[in-house]
């Protein structure tokens, strides 16, 4: 059985698909935009920008009630991996000791020309 998990303080889905759902104790978390769900407005630079995909994960996460700590895995999706330092650097304030599995790609294009986009998988 699944159950769609949908928090009003991330952006809504921009297609058809869920912010996240959960499995069998499983929170699988759909690639978060850094737009602010406030103000539908994208962060600047890329530091902003992973910023706020991470703090909407935060927010879906936390309507599912779980943190942060629950993530085990993240992929990370960069316009360039010339961004991936400033990506990093603030990637790494989000995890408190074991860091989650990681995969970060560079990719053609992601919507509204984003400079990055991530998702993740967590658990109970």
């Amino acid at each position: 059985m699944k159950k769609v998990i949908c928090s009003e303080k991330a952006p809504g889905a921009i297609g058809p698909y869920s912010q996240a759902i959960e499995a069998n104790g499983m929170v699988f978390v759909s690639g978060q935009l850094p737009i602010d769900a406030a103000t539908g407005q994208m962060a600047e630079g890329i530091e902003g920008q992973a910023r706020q995909s991470l703090e909407n994960i935060k927010h879906i996460l936390e309507e599912a009630g779980l943190t942060m700590g629950n993530i085990v895995k993240t992929t990370v999706f960069l316009q360039d991996m010339s961004l991936f330092a400033g990506m990093n650097g603030v990637y790494a304030t989000y995890f408190d000791g074991a860091f989650p599995a990681r995969s970060a790609v560079a990719v053609k294009a992601l919507p509204k020309d984003a400079l990055v986009e991530i998702e993740c998988i967590a658990v109970r």
